[in-house]
């Protein structure tokens, strides 16, 4: 994860986090995670695990989505599969 991205993701996490009045420790007990992931995440520290993210975004309800020029091909190809 670079840099920028790292700190967007600190802001929008911390951001959310507040609004929903979690402490850096509930919001841990909340995703299943050890409270310095959170501190860690809140800093920008970009060596975290991608599912362990996804268990504080899960948690603060936040959505990720994939965008790309190819992705409405991709999604054809998905549905052809099923």
């Amino acid at each position: 994860m670079n840099e920028l991205v790292s700190f967007r993701l600190a802001k929008i996490v911390k951001f959310h986090r507040k609004k929903a009045r979690l402490s850096q420790e509930g919001l841990a007990r909340l995703a299943g995670v050890g409270k310095t992931v959170v501190y860690d995440l809140e800093k920008g520290k970009n060596t975290l695990k991608f599912m362990t993210i996804c268990a504080i975004l899960l948690a603060l309800n936040i959505r990720l989505s994939f965008e790309s020029p190819l992705m409405s091909e991709f999604k054809m190809t998905e549905a052809d599969r099923q």
